[in-house]
């Protein structure tokens, strides 16, 4: 069974398709790239299988269910936006992870605040924007999931913070689970991905092995995609 089965699926919002007849599957144990520019359905697909939409037509399946309840257990899921309540401490925050999840590992997660050098007793209003951003991430890698959706982890950070979340990721799922990345910022990112998936207005355009796609057009992952869509 796919760990995602995306049928049929459209979502309008004011009579204006921002999804169109999306069919896709996502299997267990690779780290695939949700590919495309800014406003393309990237985050509304997202939302979708996260069940924070519902889908205009078409249905969204996780392990062979809709999505609900049972599915928010094995999908651990990072936003485009922060959602940390910065009147807390990292301590606060992690109770809170530890208490709301049954699959939080509380150890992982100290394990990587302590690489940071970061105490729990700080408040996460005393901390950097890229620092919070690193705290987010690992609030997310430390839940022994099925599935990560990291929506735009890249965005709006610098390089070094870019690599230490590239390495946070690919040190820190659970084994045999996936993890489903959106970006546009494919160069770089395209080193850790095993899949791909181009998504433009709101429709499916390719998908691929990440390997098989370099070899057949003997160019990276950014390349064609700027080939593709002239970006």
């Amino acid at each position: 069974m796919e760990l995602v089965q995306c049928k049929n699926l459209y979502k309008e919002f004011d009579n204006q398709k921002i999804l169109k007849n999306i069919n896709l599957t996502i299997p267990k144990g690779k780290i695939i790239g949700l590919l495309g520019k800014n406003g393309m359905g990237k985050s509304t697909l997202i939302k979708l299988i996260n069940d924070l939409l519902t889908p205009t037509s078409g249905e969204v399946l996780i392990n062979g269910e809709k999505p609900g309840i049972e599915s928010k257990k094995v999908i651990s899921y990072l936003p485009e936006r922060t959602y940390l309540d910065k009147s807390m401490t990292v301590g606060q925050v992690l109770r809170y992870f530890e208490e709301f999840y049954d699959n939080f590992n509380t150890e992982k997660a100290k394990k990587l605040l302590k690489d940071l050098d970061l105490s729990i007793e700080k408040k996460i209003s005393h901390m950097s924007k890229g620092m919070q951003e690193k705290l987010q991430l690992i609030l997310v890698m430390s839940r022994e999931a099925e599935l990560y959706i990291l929506d735009e982890p890249l965005g709006g950070v610098d390089p070094a913070t870019r690599d230490y979340i590239l390495d946070t990721i690919l040190s820190n799922f659970k084994e045999g689970a996936s993890v489903l990345i959106s970006t546009h910022l494919i160069a770089d990112i395209e080193r850790i991905l095993d899949d791909v998936i181009f998504i433009d207005k709101g429709e499916i355009r390719l998908t691929s092995s990440a390997d098989e796609l370099r070899k057949t057009e003997n160019a990276s992952i950014d390349e064609i995609f700027r080939r593709s869509f002239k970006c």
